[in-house]
């Protein structure tokens, strides 16, 4: 077993604490990955908070992670000792299902392993990216091309990927007209995905503040969401990021014919919706979860090959609590993100 260290949660409402813990040895398909940044996304919170229900305490958060391979098991194929790789959101699932088979693991049939807070095929409770090291099967650790800001590349892990996922299946691009609701983790990676797969980006955001930072990662144009329901027919993708109780109907409004409100906040109330407002339009309203493995390391080169990588402040461990209050606070332009050599 490898000793381990690692910043963990031991009840819903008590500060995070130093947790010393093990990981298993590496099996022969394990990579061994040295953490180097994990970005705090802000379903750590939700699940150290068990505001989901079912947190197994202590938990250790982090799905979005960038590090360095210290150790390949001997039937490892893609990865060599000193690669740079990241591992996102799961770290395990069946492989034979008809979503596992189509690249889509976070949809498994059997229900994919998390990287943190679930337990794994041998029984054993997963711990995540706030700590020293990890143990994966190579199957869920991807490559890192970018060499410098790997603190900015860590939230594509999950934020990215979570963006890029609805932009990919619904082939947003030239020509299409696309609306982000909210400039948080999620809202400003899906305005700089968007625009760069050549998109018409418009920011709806409750601050007005906001509108010099949507322009200059993107958006080629900002609404005030108050104002959003006076636009009338106007986009064919709308991208809902935002994590609370709010206005659906205005929102369905703005879409064109065909048009499709694609839900990424998951916010903990249920919103009504008014059957008319998607029957006039034949409008759809839709979800996505995360991505895959295929579409992750899509969006790693993606971002590799344009430059892109999120907005961080990169923070050291004892300072993990704060963030999350400034997080809660929309103090953060816009992720987090640990230095692993501080835990």
């Amino acid at each position: 077993m490898i000793e381990t260290k690692g910043w963990a949660a031991f009840d819903a409402r008590s500060p995070m604490k130093p947790f010393q813990f093990q990981r298993r040895d590496p099996g022969a398909r394990d990579v061994l990955v040295d953490i180097l940044f994990c970005g705090i996304c802000h379903s750590d919170l939700h699940q150290v908070r068990n505001e989901w229900a079912g947190t197994r305490y202590p938990i250790v958060p982090g799905h979005e992670i960038v590090g360095r391979v210290a150790k390949a098991g001997a039937s490892v194929t893609g990865f060599k000792v000193g690669d740079t790789v990241g591992v996102g959101c799961f770290v395990g699932s069946c492989g034979t299902c008809a979503a596992c088979k189509r690249g889509l693991e976070q949809y498994c049939e059997k229900g994919a392993v998390g990287t943190y807070n679930a337990v794994d095929a041998s029984g054993e409770k997963t711990y995540g990216g706030y700590s020293q090291r990890i143990v994966v099967d190579e199957r869920f650790v991807v490559r890192v091309a970018a060499k410098e800001r790997l603190d900015a590349v860590a939230p594509l892990l999950c934020a990215g990927i979570t963006t890029w996922s609805p932009l990919r299946h619904w082939k947003v691009g030239k020509g299409h007209r696309v609306a982000v609701l909210g400039l948080g983790g999620l809202g400003h990676m899906a305005v700089k995905l968007a625009a760069a797969l050549g998109a018409e980006v418009t920011l709806l955001s409750s601050s007005p503040a906001k509108k010099k930072d949507a322009q200059r990662l993107g958006a080629h144009d900002f609404v005030a969401t108050a104002e959003a329901a006076r636009l009338g027919p106007r986009f064919d993708f709308v991208l809902d990021t935002v994590s609370a109780p709010h206005d659906l109907g205005g929102l369905l409004g703005t879409l064109r014919l065909d048009g499709t409100l694609i839900m990424l906040g998951a916010s903990p109330e249920a919103m009504p919706v008014h059957p008319f407002s998607l029957i006039m339009k034949r409008r759809s309203i839709a979800g996505s979860l995360v991505g895959g493995l295929p579409e992750t390391q899509e969006v790693l080169d993606f971002c590799a090959d344009k430059n892109i990588t999120a907005d961080v402040e990169t923070i050291a461990a004892r300072d993990i609590d704060r963030a999350w209050d400034r997080m809660l606070e929309g103090d953060v332009r816009y992720r987090f993100s640990i230095d692993a050599s501080t835990l």
